[in-house]
């Protein structure tokens, strides 16, 4: 079982070499250069505090809850 089990991780791992190449991603680059890239930065960036703010609004009720009981 060990060794199968290290056969497949190896064999992952090469497959993460090979999608290594020293090429510019050309999609990054055409966004950066037309200047939609900072659209999509702002976009997560706004998505994220979403997020942190939902997930501690939910922690303070969940600690009144507790309080409580």
């Amino acid at each position: 079982m060990k060794k199968i089990l290290l056969s497949v991780l190896m064999l992952f791992l090469s497959t993460f070499l090979f999608a290594q190449t020293n090429n510019g991603v050309e999609m990054a680059d055409q966004m950066r250069s037309s200047g939609k890239i900072y659209v999509v930065i702002a976009t997560i960036v706004i998505v994220f505090i979403g997020l942190a703010i939902y997930l501690f609004t939910i922690d303070r009720r969940l600690k009144k809850i507790e309080r409580e009981n």
